[in-house]
């Protein structure tokens, strides 16, 4: 693949198609830390918890992420939280991100705050990010939109803003790309009210 490959929300040409995410299993520490994170501050349900099918002595727990789609985590009382920054070598895991209500956006700052959670808060054009660890050191993203995208949409409108962002040669999509594209598909155009903020990209 090089950087001309086209980037469009057509599916390819492919022997099966991918319905959506049913969900993504983490190597997790203990029970009870990981639900301290993942239910008591991020708010996510625990919806199923049973041994891991695979080895009886682990725990499998189940977390909904607000849209059916699971998060789950094998975890052992015998292992303990490490906050330390996690390696991620290639093939691991960079970060998890999630959205969440831009209405809410001081809401979950000060959530964090009170938890004693360090973030970082930038500005990544097209989405405003919170970016958190959770309590194996996994790096946590809580990223909401700068404009209203319709979920059964978000392909198209993000491929599109990436057209428009092309043809001007920008280096990454910004928050006038998406406005531009919501208005070319005939989509509302609502921005959230979002407060200023670095991009963090290094290239500031």
């Amino acid at each position: 693949m090089t950087r001309d490959e086209p980037v469009t929300a057509d599916p390819p040409e492919s022997a099966m198609h991918t319905t959506g995410t049913d969900h993504v299993t983490i190597w997790g520490s203990n029970a009870e830390d990981t639900v301290a994170f993942y239910r008591d501050l991020l708010g996510m349900p625990l919806v199923l918890r049973q041994p891991n099918l695979d080895d009886p002595s682990q725990t499998h727990l189940f977390f909904d992420t607000g849209d059916g789609r699971m998060l789950t985590f094998f975890v052992s009382d015998d292992r303990d939280a490490d906050t330390a920054p996690q390696a991620t070598p290639t093939g691991a895991v960079h970060h998890l991100a999630f959205r969440f209500d831009p209405d809410r956006f001081r809401t979950v700052v000060g959530a964090l705050e009170a938890d004693g959670r360090t973030y970082n808060e930038f500005d990544r054009g097209i989405f405003h990010s919170l970016y958190t660890s959770d309590n194996d050191g996994l790096v946590v993203e809580l990223t909401t939109d700068v404009y209203e995208i319709p979920d059964d949409r978000r392909g198209e409108v993000l491929a599109t803003a990436q057209r428009i962002r092309e043809g001007e040669g920008a280096e990454y999509a910004q928050a006038e790309h998406l406005r531009r594209a919501l208005e070319e598909l005939d989509l509302p155009v609502v921005e959230h009210d979002l407060p200023d903020a670095a991009t963090g990209t290094g290239m500031d």
